[in-house]
């Protein structure tokens, strides 16, 4: 028995890792993947057990630190979003200038037209 409690350890060792043999690259921790990728099928891991107290504490605790965010996704992420905030702002900065020159192209062709008696261009090409 000693010998399949060093097989589920190890399992548990590849998945913190991440480099398991038997279950798909990052998957979450629980009984049931250190099960599978110890080569053994669900359920094998029994909290009746006395035997497997200290692998199931193993894998709680395992699990707990893979549920916690790490500190450099949050920095990642925060980096992100404030790199996001910036061009949505200079994007809104273009598109008011974009509507400004418009609005000045519109109104110097209008002032053409008055001073060469032609009627006003359209700023679009015709509709088809």
């Amino acid at each position: 028995m000693a010998d399949t409690l060093n097989d589920y350890f190890k399992a548990l060792e590849r998945l913190k890792n991440g480099n398991p043999t038997s279950v798909p690259k990052g998957t979450r921790i629980s009984n049931d993947a250190v099960a599978l990728e110890a080569g053994r099928g669900k359920g094998s891991i029994k909290k009746s057990r006395p035997i497997f107290k200290d692998l199931i504490e193993a894998i709680d605790h395992a699990a707990a630190d893979q549920a916690r965010p790490k500190g450099e996704a949050k920095e990642q992420l925060a980096s992100a979003r404030m790199s996001a905030s910036k061009y949505r702002l200079l994007w809104e900065e273009a598109l008011a200038r974009e509507a400004s020159l418009l609005v000045e192209l519109f109104e110097t062709k209008k002032a053409l037209a008055k001073l060469t008696g032609e009627k006003v261009l359209p700023l679009r090409g015709r509709s088809r």
